[in-house]
């Protein structure tokens, strides 16, 4: 069976009985693979995706502007554009450089490079962050004709991976550093690590994935005005569940009362091992962020005929014809030459 689309049955909404949920939407009808849409109208109580509504493909092995893997990505519904960022490749001599980095260097800095892409998956531009983190997770926040970009920041030395979160305006051809004058970097949670931010642009929050002191994992709801103005007041702070300690976390995103996090490895090993007859081992899950409860756990096999098949990136995308899109990102291709492809699922 192609991996193209692999079903066009109807999704079912499973937010029955959920607080506050109202079911909106099937799946996407025959032929509107390159549709664009306008701008949503959307309730504020949009229920659950289906985690086991069969997977449609929308970009098949595309390129970044650098030649690494795509670690998040992010869709701005309003203007219609794709932000992905991936970790800077090694050799590249930016401004106050004295020479070209290394990949290694550029991974252990937090350095980013972030391109913009309309929804076709053409790239229009992109920005260079450096000392941001790992790009484990966008958010996209459009204000008029402005689009800002929520990402982690202030990278720890050791890890490479995000303090805080931080808000970026989109300049083509920028280059920013973590620790700017025109960063405002957020802390939301005291002694927090492994922040990993994501937007709901209908409910106005912002959804950050983190460890706490004891190296558990939790997410945090607030809204998205007051995170702005330095108010960290929680919406809701629950644990993750649905994600184990052994479980690779790959991306997350928020919309209306649920949380999704998608886990799993590369697909096929460099080797050429685990061959694709296994279609590996990359798992989806929702949380009902008010009473911290697992919604669903589905093993997914999107993307299941790439050659080397690694998720990457999770993010919703809203349509005006309420058939939004939960959409799985994932890295293809040889190492000095990835390529990203992005698959959804329906309402």
């Amino acid at each position: 069976m192609s991996d193209r689309r692999i079903d066009r049955r109807r999704a079912l909404l499973l937010g029955a009985g959920a607080v506050g949920l109202s079911a909106i939407g099937a799946s996407a009808a025959a032929g509107e693979l390159d549709r664009m849409p306008g701008d949503p109208t959307v309730p504020a109580d949009v229920g659950a995706f289906d985690l086991g509504t069969p997977a449609t493909r929308h970009i098949r092995e595309k390129l970044l502007h650098n030649s690494t893997v795509m670690q998040s990505f992010a869709v701005d519904h309003k203007h219609k554009h794709l932000y992905a960022v991936q970790l800077m490749q090694g050799g590249i001599k930016l401004r106050g450089e004295s020479a070209a980095v290394s990949g290694t260097a550029r991974r252990e800095h937090g350095d980013l490079c972030l391109t913009r892409l309309d929804l076709a998956g053409k790239k229009l531009g992109h920005m260079y962050l450096r000392g941001f983190g790992h790009g484990a997770s966008l958010g996209v926040e459009v204000s008029g004709s402005r689009t800002y970009i929520w990402t982690e920041a202030d990278a720890s030395r050791k890890s490479g991976y995000g303090r805080g979160v931080a808000r970026v305006e989109f300049a083509d051809g920028k280059v920013l550093d973590s620790d700017s004058d025109a960063v405002h970097v957020h802390h939301p949670v005291k002694g927090a690590t492994g922040l990993r931010p994501s937007v709901d642009p209908f409910n106005n929050t912002l959804l950050v994935h983190y460890f706490d002191g004891d190296g558990k994992r939790r997410y945090r709801l607030m809204k998205l005005s007051d995170v702005v103005k330095g108010d960290y007041t929680a919406v809701h702070d629950v644990a993750v569940a649905g994600v184990s300690g052994k479980d690779v976390l790959q991306g997350i995103c928020v919309f209306g009362d649920y949380a999704y996090a998608m886990t799993g490895t590369a697909y096929t090993s460099e080797s050429g091992n685990n061959p694709p007859s296994k279609r590996g081992n990359t798992y989806l899950s929702s949380v009902h962020l008010p009473t911290g409860k697992l919604h669903q756990r589905k093993w997914t096999q999107a993307a299941y005929s790439l050659d080397y098949r690694e998720p990457e990136g999770l993010a919703v995308w809203p349509r005006s014809d309420g058939k939004h899109r939960l959409c799985l990102g994932f890295a293809s291709g040889k190492p000095g030459g990835r390529r990203f492809t992005v698959y959804y699922k329906s309402q």
